[in-house]
Parts: C-alpha cells; structure tokens; sequence
C-alpha cells in the first residue's frame, strides 16, 4: 500500500476544503437554524413528542444524516470528476498507484469533509435543543461509515457523469428524495402499515434508524439490520468500483 501517494491526494483535495472553511461553516449553519425554525417551531408545535422524544431533538438525527449524504457525495463526486474534465485524471492513471490507493486519498478526503459538516450541524442544534447522546461511540462509528459509504457511491457518480448537468442528476433526483422519505423528520411507525412496509425498501432508512438509536435508544429497524444494510452498500460500491478500475470504464476514453 503506497502511503504517500494516498497522503498526497487526501491533502491535495483538502486543501481545496481549507481554501473556502468559511463557505463550509456558515453554510450548514444557516440551513440548520432555517430547519429548526421552520420543521422545529412551526410543526413541532402540533407535534410534541415522537415515542417520548421531543420532536425537536428527534429530528437532529435526520438533520445530521440528510446533509452528511449529501456532503458526502458532492465532493466526492466532484473531487474525481474535476481531473477527468480537465484530463488529468491520465497523469493519476499512469502513476504508480492501484485503485484502492486512488480510492482511499478522494473518499478519505470526501469523508473528512462530510464528517466536519455533521459536527458543525450537531453542535449548531445544541443551540436549539438538549442533544443527549445515549451510545456515543456508536453515533460516531455510523456517522463515519455513512461518509465514507456515501462518498464511494459520489466517486462512482463522479467518474460516470459527463457533465455537470449528470453530476447533480443523480443526488438531486433520487438521493435527496430517499433521504427526505427515510424518515428523517418522522417515525416511520407513524405512517400507515402500508406505507411502513413500502418504506422499509428506501436504503437510507435503515442508516437514519441506526443513527436516531445511537441518541435515544430507539429504532425503526434493528440496529444489527442497519449495520450490516451500510456493510452490504458498502462493499457493493467497492466491488463497482473495483471493475470500473479494472476495465477502464468512462476513466480512459
């Protein structure tokens, strides 16, 4: 495993993080606080409590997640896009470096980045609401793998899309739709058994369960389920990854 080389891109490509820290900061700020005014003022006072939570605290949970996928896949995305645009992305090809060192510098960066942004938007609900944590080290191991599994799947849309346009297709049309119905902001035991059933084949309800259980306690879906649902997307990202690599696919034409 070549160290240096995956140390050079993750640097490379946080530099680029560090150059507008105070974009990245106050942006999640901001849309943080609109959240709480608008999801936390104005419906949380006709809903109180969600399974004996405030509704308040119980959707920093999904706040958390909605924007660490996004982060996630946004600047991975966009990390291994940019060098296939501008083609020098070939100059990385020729080194001497295997995928797993190229994949490891983007979305180890990708990662690190959406991993700053859920502590901002944890500590900017604090302001709002008592944010208790009941199993800490749990909130942290689900918050990391949903960065790094998110930030795979946005090098996977980076290295497909070929052009802008496509590299926002994707998070715009169907992520951010799944994540808003994964029950980000709701219980799914609080939709009709129907809906119930048909919720549990969106993804991202199972890594929002596993992160709300890691503050309260309490989960949609068992939290074994959750653990090995990110496991399974994860290695299935690398196992695309690892072909597309391995067959040059829209990486060298």
């Amino acid at each position: 495993m070549n160290f240096g080389a995956i140390r050079a891109i993750y640097l490379f490509e946080m530099s680029r993080f560090f150059r507008t820290l105070g974009q990245s900061f106050v942006s999640p700020v901001i849309s943080t606080s609109l959240y709480f005014v608008v999801f936390g003022a104005a419906i949380g006072s006709r809903i109180d409590q969600v399974e004996g939570v405030s509704y308040g605290a119980f959707i920093v949970p999904g706040l958390v997640m909605l924007s660490v996928i996004t982060q996630a896949i946004s600047n991975a995305s966009f990390g291994i896009y940019f060098p296939k645009f501008i083609g020098t992305i070939y100059e990385l090809l020729s080194a001497p470096v295997n995928f797993l060192e190229i994949v490891a510098g983007y979305v180890g960066a990708a990662a690190t980045k959406a991993l700053f942004i859920g502590a901002v938007i944890l500590g900017t609900a604090a302001l709002f609401v008592e944010v208790q944590i009941a199993h800490p080290f749990a909130m942290l191991a689900f918050l990391i793998l949903t960065c790094v599994s998110f930030a795979l799947l946005g090098f996977i849309i980076g290295i497909w899309a070929e052009n802008f346009e496509q590299l926002q297709l994707v998070p715009l049309l169907i992520v951010t739709p799944l994540v808003f119905l994964g029950g980000s902001f709701y219980s799914i035991s609080m939709l009709p058994e129907a809906w119930q059933t048909i919720a549990l084949f969106n993804p991202v309800v199972y890594l929002i369960s596993g992160f709300r259980w890691s503050f309260f306690g309490m989960a949609d879906v068992p939290v074994g389920l959750s653990l090995l649902a990110i496991a399974g997307f994860t290695a299935l990202c690398l196992t695309v990854l690892w072909w597309i690599f391995r067959t040059g696919w829209r990486i060298r034409t």
